[in-house]
């Protein structure tokens, strides 16, 4: 099933374009990593799959949405279906794991039991699975200010789930943290992307750990998609040519596309 397919695609800010002609489908299910060079448009995708980006040209439909020429009340019920992570987290420090995680079930909840924390049974067992999920359960009613970093993002994982979405968004979800938390956290993300089929789709910087837990890389240079394949046809090569220094142009023999079926990719 198809979730994203975009067609042609230019993103960017006020009258500078950052990505241009992008052509990708994204599958339920995929765990896709966008790689790349810092400047080259990796959070501007991401964000743009989110429709916070200005839309150039180009077709971007999610979730059965065209997000291209989507009216602001559909764009919040696409919201709705799609989780975020940030890098910085985004947790209301002082509340604990329990109300930061049911934020994240708003919509459900409602604002007035939200702000007095009411929540029934079927509730309270759910934000107990997700904590259970991020391995937090024991430290539920802890304030998030007295956690680690890489325990409040994994409370943050844990929010986006509780939202119930079909496709999560990581924007560099383990750029701050040390190798043993960014470890648990992907292990995290790759086991909520089996366990309940969620698409995701995150920014990485660390090749080895896209290597790894994704099961399918896309890399970006120069404003365009110049590699999308599975992680084992990702060769020293290929990186090189992805992180190539700025300026150095590139050419259609520059361009590698093994994901074919369903992503297309034009040079």
């Amino acid at each position: 099933m198809v979730q994203i397919e975009i067609n042609g695609l230019s993103l960017g800010y006020g009258a500078r374009k950052v990505l241009q002609d992008l052509n990708v489908r994204v599958n339920k299910g995929d765990f896709i990593s966008i790689i790349g060079p810092s400047g080259e448009g990796k959070t501007t995708l991401l964000m743009g799959l989110n429709g916070t980006i200005k839309i150039f040209e180009g077709e971007l439909h999610i979730l059965d949405y065209a997000v291209h020429k989507i009216t602001n009340s559909s764009l919040k019920r696409l919201r709705s279906r799609i989780g975020v992570i940030f890098q910085t987290f985004n947790l209301v420090k002082r509340m604990s794991v329990l109300d930061n995680i049911a934020s994240g079930m708003l919509c459900k909840i409602g604002l007035i039991p939200a702000i007095i924390k009411y929540y029934n049974h079927e509730q309270y067992f759910k934000i107990y699975e997700y904590a259970k999920i991020v391995g937090l359960e024991k430290e539920i009613l802890k304030r998030c200010d007295m956690l680690s970093g890489g325990q409040m993002q994994r409370v943050a994982i844990a929010r986006a789930l509780a939202q119930e979405p079909e496709i999560i968004l990581a924007d560099e979800p383990i750029s701050s943290l040390d190798p043993v938390s960014a470890r648990k956290v992907m292990e995290i993300l790759k086991n909520i992307n089996k366990k309940y089929g969620i698409t995701i789709i995150s920014n990485l910087h660390q090749i080895h750990y896209a290597r790894e837990y994704c099961s399918r890389i896309i890399g970006i240079n120069g404003g365009r998609i110049v590699f999308d394949g599975a992680p084992d046809l990702l060769t020293d090569d290929m990186i090189e040519r992805i992180y190539r220094r700025n300026g150095e142009q590139h050419g259609d023999d520059d361009v590698y596309v093994y994901y074919s079926e369903p992503a297309v990719v034009n040079a």
